[in-house]
């Protein structure tokens, strides 16, 4: 496979997370769908932090028993460890401040296009309302998520892995579809649907860290810079879950959110059993 291939299929899986963006669009949602939808998007985040810290964890458990083994040296067993705790660390406390930072200036805001021009603010961040600042704060996770997604993609071609490289597009397209709804499912409460051009930027956000994973695992192979990634999506996703589930007890309807988080979670272990099957 040439690399310009490989990039256009690289871009392609993280592009899919364009597909459930829309949902975002819907006029005026009843408050029922409203709490599925977020419910919905809870249980998505929930099934990826638990493959994000997974395959993260992974690492360090391996480094560990070779060590044991003394095939493998305990620096390196450390210095993986140090690299998951601080990623985790930065994922999920620097969302936190960085929130605290822009609601000091804070007011409720419409997604208008004056917002959406100044997405890279602090002055337009900072006036949008809560739920669209939590949309991008989950783009910014999944993003990060996607990031490592390229990695294993371009590393595994790297390698000469084709057909692995292969079935991690199909597979991770497949799943990076229902991010899209973890994206919007916070916006389904505001009065005023987003542009087009909001969605298009989340969108960005959200998928094209897998394209750029793509490129840089292709030319880079190396495993502490997939955990590193891996960790810091795991923070910032966490952080996000917790927001989540404060709208979710604002929104009330307790048993479309049982339900809806069930629909997330069987949504993200669907796609990942493409994964499996490909022996990914």
């Amino acid at each position: 496979m040439s690399t310009s291939r490989l990039l256009v299929l690289g871009a392609i899986a993280g592009f899919t997370i364009f597909l459930g963006l829309p949902v975002g669009r819907l006029r005026s949602p009843a408050p029922r769908l409203r709490a599925f939808l977020n419910a919905a998007a809870i249980g998505i985040l929930v099934f990826l932090l638990w493959d994000v810290l997974a395959h993260a964890f992974e690492q360090v458990e391996t480094a560990l028993t070779t060590a044991q083994a003394g095939t493998g040296g305990w620096w390196r067993f450390a210095g993986l460890g140090a690299v998951f705790a601080i990623g985790i660390g930065i994922g999920l406390v620097s969302l936190v401040y960085y929130e605290r930072w822009m609601a000091r200036g804070s007011r409720r805001f419409g997604p208008g296009a004056a917002a959406v021009e100044e997405l890279t603010s602090r002055r337009g961040i900072a006036h949008w309302s809560a739920c669209y600042r939590l949309s991008l704060f989950i783009a910014i996770g999944i993003g990060l998520h996607n990031f490592s997604e390229g990695l294993a993609i371009g590393q595994s071609a790297a390698k000469g892995e084709i057909d692995l490289a292969v079935m991690l597009i199909v597979g991770f397209g497949l799943h990076n579809a229902t991010e899209g709804f973890g994206i919007v499912g916070p916006l389904a409460g505001e009065r005023e649907r987003p542009s087009w051009r909001f969605l298009g930027a989340m969108g960005l956000i959200g998928g094209g860290p897998t394209f750029i994973g793509t490129v840089v695992g292709h030319s880079v192979v190396n495993d502490t810079l997939y955990l590193g990634f891996l960790a810091l999506a795991g923070g910032s996703i966490l952080y996000v879950v917790v927001q989540l589930v404060g709208v979710a007890a604002k929104l009330g309807h307790r048993e479309l959110l049982v339900w809806g988080i069930l629909a997330g979670l069987m949504g993200g272990f669907a796609t990942d059993l493409i994964l499996v099957a490909a022996g990914a």
